[in-house]
C-alpha cells in the first residue's frame, strides 16, 4: 500500500530580489515568498543571507496582488506592478516602524504571479475566512495575556 501524503498547506516561492536602500548599492539578495494555510490572508517575505538571520516581513496577500495591477499600500508595505522602464519587475517598498529608513525590493513579476496562483489553489481569493481557525486564536491570544 502507499504511504499516506499529508495535504499541501503551504506554498513557498524562492526569487533573487534586488534590493536597495538609499545611499548604498543595489545588492542581490535570497528571497522567498511563503503563504500558510494557517494565515489564509497573510504572505510572508523573508530575506537571508550566510551572515544574517532571515528578515520576514509579513503582509496582506490582497496587498500583493492588487500591487501586480496598480500602486497599492499604504504605511511600511507599498506595492506597485511593473512598470514601463522595468516590465519584468515589480516593486515593494518596506518601511520600518522605527522610521529608519526604506528599502525597495524588486522582484520578478512573472515569479509573484505564480506564487499568488499556487496560493489561491489553496485557498481561493474571498474564501479566507473560511480557513481561519477561530479556536487557535482566542486560544493564542489568552496565552498572551497570562
Amino acid at each position: 500500500m502507499g504511504e499516506k501524503k499529508e495535504p499541501v498547506t503551504t506554498v513557498v516561492r524562492r526569487v533573487t530580489a534586488a534590493v536597495g536602500i538609499p545611499g548604498e548599492l543595489v545588492v542581490p539578495l535570497s528571497a522567498e515568498f511563503c503563504y500558510d494555510m494557517a494565515d489564509p490572508y497573510a504572505v510572508r517575505l523573508s530575506f537571508s543571507t550566510l551572515e544574517i538571520e532571515p528578515v520576514v516581513w509579513v503582509f496582506a496577500r490582497l496587498l500583493l496582488e492588487e500591487g501586480m495591477h496598480r500602486p497599492v499600500g499604504v504605511g511600511s508595505v507599498l506595492v506597485s506592478p511593473p512598470h514601463w522602464c522595468h516590465r519584468d519587475f515589480m516593486r515593494i517598498v518596506l518601511r520600518s516602524r522605527a522610521d529608519e529608513g526604506a528599502a525597495r525590493i524588486e522582484v520578478p513579476a512573472v515569479e509573484v504571479g505564480e506564487f499568488l496562483r499556487r496560493s489561491y489553489t489553496l485557498v481561493p481569493p474571498g474564501a479566507e475566512s473560511l480557513y481561519v481557525d477561530v479556536d487557535r486564536a482566542l486560544a493564542a491570544l489568552m496565552d498572551r495575556c497570562d
